[in-house]
């Protein structure tokens, strides 16, 4: 009997502990969270977490305004050395590529007879004086007559006049060179027989170099004697030399429609050399706070350029306006301001108001160089 009893109670209190559990569960779907459990995922549908760009803050800079050309190398003065009377080549003084000064012999011909030629003039100058000499004492004496006298003193000016060409003749067998340079490669050898104007070597003063280049004739209020410029060359890389305007050609190319143009570079490390081709950067003026972007930032639509400003975490596509290009650096004329927040890479995920998350830090774009500057090419 107690054991029936007993079981009764357990009973009992299983189907109450049933109960409180069948009400929790109710309570639970009704909408209130069970005090101690874990939390629930977010559901789907929550706020997104932004397409990945990088960006950069638009800077402000001071860009020279230039106009871009292409040209050539000249040597300050060249030439070609050629002997002014024919002769054999007796010797030769200078060695192939080396600099030499002006004035210096350069080749040695063969003088035998025109020293020989010399000589015999200033003996026969030399007589001819004597006799004139004699002449005059002998006039003052009244022994010859006024015509004798002359005769006399015109044969000692014809003798002084032969002199001077033997002479003349003489030295041209030495060639000199005429001002200081750097010697090219010769076309002669000792004992080749040269005739009068035949090549021998070139001489080239390189100290300081000419680059001769044209831009377009609507750019002639923007062009004067002085102004400043910079030549680089592909053969030497990234460097830029600094030179002036030396000239303008009064006469236009007419084909072109070009302005002629010869400036001065000097050549500070010896490694410009003529005929070189060069980038010419003339600048003519300077603006100030010119807002640059990089490149990458700018995508076409149409016609148009357009950039991606960040503005409160979207991209707003904003149409700008470009003007001069410096490396891989634009200039915008219109359209963004300093410190606006450009996109630069992602371009291609986004569109018009959509959420972004900036991958980098946005710094401002580092300014261009300055001898990179560029307007409309000629």
């Amino acid at each position: 009997m107690r054991k029936l009893v007993f079981g009764g109670i357990c009973l009992a209190a299983l189907l109450a502990v049933g109960g409180l559990s069948f009400w929790a569960g109710t309570r639970n779907t009704s909408g209130t969270p069970p005090s101690n459990s874990a939390s629930a995922p977010p559901k789907a549908g929550g706020a997104p977490a932004g397409v990945a760009v990088e960006a950069v803050t638009v800077a402000t800079v001071k860009l020279p305004n230039s106009l871009a050309a292409v040209g050539s190398l000249r040597s300050d003065e060249t030439i070609i050395v050629r002997p002014e009377i024919p002769g054999r080549v007796a010797e030769i003084r200078f060695r192939e590529g080396e600099r030499v000064t002006k004035g210096s012999v350069l080749v040695q011909l063969d003088n035998s007879v025109q020293k020989a030629d010399a000589d015999r003039a200033r003996a026969n100058l030399t007589l001819q004086k004597s006799k004139f000499d004699r002449a005059v004492d002998l006039r003052k004496q009244g022994f010859i007559s006024g015509q004798s006298k002359d005769e006399a003193e015109n044969l000692w000016k014809v003798a002084a006049a032969d002199s001077e060409i033997t002479q003349a003749r003489l030295e041209k067998m030495e060639i000199k060179a005429p001002f200081n340079g750097t010697i090219g490669l010769r076309s002669v050898s000792v004992g080749d027989y040269v005739k009068e104007g035949q090549d021998i070597v070139n001489l080239e003063a390189i100290d300081s170099l000419k680059v001769d280049f044209r831009v377009p004739e609507t750019f002639i209020s923007q062009v004067r004697g002085g102004q400043a410029l910079q030549v680089t060359l592909d053969a030497l890389g990234d460097k830029a030399y600094e030179g002036k305007v030396y000239a303008i050609n009064p006469l236009f190319d007419a084909g072109g429609r070009a302005i002629v143009i010869r400036a001065t570079v000097p050549n500070v490390d010896g490694k410009l050399r003529p005929g070189m081709f060069a980038r010419v950067r003339l600048i003519t003026s300077e603006v100030k706070d010119s807002i640059m972007v990089p490149e990458e930032s700018l995508f076409p639509v149409g016609t148009d350029k357009y950039v991606y400003r960040i503005v409160d975490g979207r991209a707003l596509r904003t149409k700008v306006e470009i003007g001069q290009r410096r490396e891989a650096k634009v200039e915008i004329i219109d359209g963004l301001s300093a410190k606006d927040v450009v996109v630069t890479a992602g371009q291609l995920k986004i569109r018009d108001g959509v959420v972004v998350k900036v991958a980098n830090a946005p710094v401002p774009a580092p300014p261009p160089k300055a001898e990179a500057t560029e307007k409309p090419r000629s």
